[in-house]
C-alpha cells in the first residue's frame, strides 16, 4: 500500500496533463477527430481510381509515392498494419500504383516487392479485390474473377442472398461492383504502367477461399453466372443496373461518400463512370467528396484514410474527460454535446428493413452519413450525453430517449448487438466465391453489446430489465473457455475484457462471480514485463498471440478499466499498469502508439486510431482515481 501511495502525485499529474492534452485536440468546432489509419491499398486504389475517371492530379500521386515508400519495409514489402507479416495483396496494389506514377521497375524497391510477389505466386494468389483492380486496368482477364450479377437487385428482402443480408458495409460495395462487373469496364494502363511481370512466377498460385468456406455448390453456382454474364442473352439486366444506380443515388451521404468508407466509395464513382454519368451530382458530389478523408502528412506524403471518426472520437473523449473529473457543465463539453445533438440522425435507414416500426434515433460513425448510424457510436454518445449538463436540457434528454429507445429495438434475438443491423448472421454470403476478404455480415459482438449494456448501466438499469438479462446471458455465453472474450472492434482479446467487465460492472453482477475473475486473472497472466499489456492483430488467426504483443498505451488502459471494474484497483497488476502509463507519457501529455490496436475485418484489415492513445489512458486514469477515493471514504 505504501508503494501504491507514493505513486499518486504521479498519477495524478499525468491524469492532468492527459487532460489538457487531450482538451487541447478539441477542434473549435466542439468536436474531436483524429486521423485514421490503415494500410496502404487505400492510396493505391486511390491513383488507380483517379486514372480511371481521368482525374489525374501529378502533384498528388508525387505526395502519395513519398507516402508509398516511407510506408515500404526493407524487404520490399508492406504489411497491413504496423510489425505485421508481409502482405501479397497490399503490396501488389503497391507496387502498380508505384509503377503508374513512375518510379521506375529498375528500382531496388521496385526489384524487391516484384520478388516478394513472385515468390507468393504472383497475381494469381490475390484475393478479388486486388485482382478486380488489376481487371479494370486491363491487366487481368475479368472472366477469371467470380460473379455477382446486378439482376441480385431483384431478389426481395427475405430471399437468399438479397442485398440485405450482407452487413452495411458491403451491400453497397456490392450493389456498385455489380454494375461495374456487368459491363466488364476497362481502363487501359498507359504503356510503361503494365503489368505483365505480376504473372511470372514459378510458384503455384495459393488462391484462398471464400470467407465460409469454399462449398461445390457455390462454385458451381459461379459457373453458371460465369455462363451467363459471358453470353448475350440477358433480358433484366437494363432494368437491374438502373435499380442498382438509383439504390446507390438514394443511399449517397451527405460528405459525397458511401457508407462512409473507402470500398463502396469508390467504386459507386466507378459505376457512375461507366453508366457514362459522370455529369451527375451524385458523381460530382462524390468526387469532390474524397477531399475530406485525405490527409496531407508533415513529411510531404499524402494519404486518404478508410474512414472518418468525428461522433465516435467526441463521445468516446467525453467519457474520458467526465472520468477524469471535469465538471458535466464544463464549457468544453457543453460545445461537444451540442455538437452531438446537432448530429443526430432523425430518418430511417437500412437498419429499417429489419425494423420497420422502430423509430429513428441513432448517431453515426462519421459527419453526416445518415443511411448508416451505429450501435456503437450511439451507445457511447447517448452515455456520454447521460453525464452532461447542457443549456437546453428537453434537447439533450428527447435525445437520449430515441438514442435509448433506437438502441433497445436493434437487439438481436440472441440478446448481443450488432454494430449496424438486427440478426445480419445468415452465412450465406461467405459463402459466394466473391467474398474472400473482410467480413460481410454484421452478427451480434461482445464488444458492442458490452458498450450497450454500460450505457444502459450508466442509466441505473440491471438485469431486472429482461432487455440487459438477456444481453448478460448472452455475453456469458460467448466467453472463451480461457475467460476472455473476443473484441470484433478493437484488437481483441483485452479489448473484449476491457469492454465487457465494466458493462457487467454497471449492471450490477457481481464482480466475484467466478466466470468474471476468470477473465481477470487471464489479464494477469497476459501482463508485459513493464507493467502493461498489448497484442498482436495476429491473435485473429493465431492464438499464440491472443494477449501478446508489445505493450500499448489503448490495450494497457482497456485492460485497467476491467481490472479496476473488477474490484482489483489495490492489485500489483495495476498498480503497474498505472504506473506503465505514468512512464510512457509525453511531456505534452499524450502518449505515443505506433502499433494499430482497432480492427476493421480480423485478419484482414486493422486501424490505428489516433486518440485511442490519449482518450484511453486519461479514462482509465480517471476511473483508478475514482476507485482509489472510493477506497479511502
Amino acid at each position: 500500500m505504501t508503494k501504491q501511495l507514493a505513486e499518486i502525485p504521479a498519477y495524478m499529474q499525468t491524469l492532468d496533463n492527459g487532460v489538457e492534452y487531450l482538451l487541447s485536440r478539441q477542434h473549435e468546432e466542439g468536436y474531436w477527430w483524429g486521423p485514421l489509419l490503415s494500410n496502404v491499398t487505400m492510396e493505391a486504389e486511390y491513383v488507380l481510381l483517379c486514372h480511371c475517371l481521368g482525374k489525374v492530379d501529378k502533384g498528388r500521386l508525387e505526395k502519395i509515392k513519398t507516402y508509398l515508400l516511407h510506408e515500404q519495409r526493407e524487404d520490399g514489402t508492406w504489411a497491413q498494419y504496423p510489425g505485421g507479416p508481409q502482405d501479397l495483396d497490399t503490396t501488389i496494389e503497391a507496387y502498380v500504383a508505384l509503377k503508374y506514377i513512375g518510379l521506375s521497375p529498375d528500382d531496388e524497391r521496385m526489384q524487391k516487392a516484384l520478388a516478394f510477389i513472385q515468390s507468393q505466386g504472383g497475381i494469381e494468389s490475390a484475393r478479388v479485390f486486388t485482382r478486380l483492380w488489376l481487371a479494370v486496368v486491363g491487366e487481368y482477364p475479368w472472366r477469371k474473377l467470380p460473379v455477382v450479377p446486378p439482376e441480385i437487385m431483384f431478389l426481395g428482402k427475405n430471399m437468399p442472398l438479397n442485398i440485405y443480408d450482407f452487413g452495411s458495409w458491403a451491400r453497397p460495395t456490392i450493389v456498385a461492383l455489380t454494375i461495374v462487373m456487368s459491363r466488364r469496364a476497362v481502363f487501359p494502363l498507359p504503356a510503361h504502367a503494365k503489368v505483365p511481370e505480376l504473372f511470372e512466377t514459378n510458384v503455384p498460385p495459393r488462391r484462398r477461399a471464400a470467407k465460409g468456406g469454399n462449398s461445390s455448390l457455390f462454385l458451381s453456382i459461379d459457373k453458371l453466372l460465369q455462363g451467363y454474364q459471358n453470353g448475350s442473352f440477358h433480358p433484366f439486366r437494363k432494368a437491374a443496373e438502373q435499380r442498382a444506380i438509383e439504390w446507390l443515388i438514394e443511399h449517397q451521404a451527405g460528405d459525397g461518400s458511401w457508407g462512409g468508407i473507402q470500398p463502396p466509395w469508390f467504386y459507386a464513382l466507378l459505376a457512375l463512370k461507366v453508366m457514362n454519368m459522370t455529369n451527375h451530382p451524385a458523381f460530382i458530389k462524390g468526387w469532390e467528396g474524397l477531399e475530406l478523408y485525405g490527409l496531407e502528412l508533415e513529411y510531404g506524403g499524402w494519404m486518404f484514410q478508410a474512414s472518418i471518426s468525428p461522433v465516435w472520437d467526441t463521445g468516446l473523449s467525453i467519457l474520458a474527460l467526465r472520468a477524469a473529473g471535469l465538471a458535466p457543465d464544463e464549457p468544453a463539453l457543453v460545445k461537444a454535446g451540442k455538437w452531438l445533438l446537432d448530429h443526430r440522425i432523425a430518418t430511417k435507414g437500412d437498419w429499417a428493413v429489419r425494423r420497420p416500426n422502430a423509430k429513428p434515433g441513432g448517431w453515426a460513425f462519421q459527419f453526416d452519413n445518415p443511411h448508416y448510424p451505429d450501435v456503437d457510436d450511439t451507445a457511447v454518445v447517448v452515455w456520454a450525453l447521460n453525464g452532461l449538463k447542457l443549456p437546453n436540457e428537453a434537447e439533450r434528454r428527447d435525445a437520449m430517449t430515441a438514442g435509448f429507445r433506437w438502441l433497445t429495438a436493434m437487439q438481436s434475438s440472441n440478446g448481443g448487438w450488432g454494430a449496424y443491423d438486427v440478426d445480419n448472421n445468415k452465412e450465406l454470403p461467405n459463402r459466394i466465391p466473391f467474398c474472400d476478404f473482410g467480413e460481410v455480415i454484421d452478427p451480434p459482438s461482445e464488444d458492442v453489446t458490452a458498450h450497450v449494456l454500460e450505457c444502459f448501466g450508466s442509466f441505473g438499469y440491471d438485469e431486472a430489465w429482461k432487455v440487459v438479462a438477456r444481453a448478460v446471458n448472452y455475453l456469458k455465453r460467448e466467453q472463451k473457455p480461457d475467460g476472455s472474450w473476443y473484441g470484433r472492434w478493437g484488437v481483441n482479446y483485452i479489448y473484449g475484457i476491457g469492454a465487457v467487465v465494466p458493462a457487467l460492472k454497471s449492471v450490477g453482477v457481481d464482480m466475484k462471480e467466478p466466470f468474471v475473475q476468470k477473465a481477470l486473472d487471464w489479464l494477469v497472466a497476459h501482463q508485459n514485463e513493464d507493467g502493461g499489456w498489448g497484442e498482436d492483430c495476429r491473435s485473429y488467426v493465431d492464438e499464440r498471440f491472443a494477449g501478446v504483443g508489445p505493450s500499448t498505451p489503448s490495450q494497457t488502459a482497456w485492460a485497467l478499466m476491467a481490472l479496476i471494474a473488477g474490484g482489483r484497483v489495490q492489485a500489483d497488476a495495476v498498480s503497474r499498469g498505472v504506473a506503465y502509463l505514468v512512464r510512457t507519457q509525453r511531456s505534452d501529455g499524450g502518449w505515443d502508439e505506433p502499433y494499430y490496436t482497432g480492427t476493421g475485418f480480423p485478419g484482414d484489415f486493422y486501424l490505428g486510431y489516433t486518440l485511442y492513445r490519449h482518450i484511453f489512458p486519461v479514462m482509465a486514469l480517471g476511473r483508478y482515481k475514482d476507485a482509489l477515493g472510493r477506497l479511502t471514504r
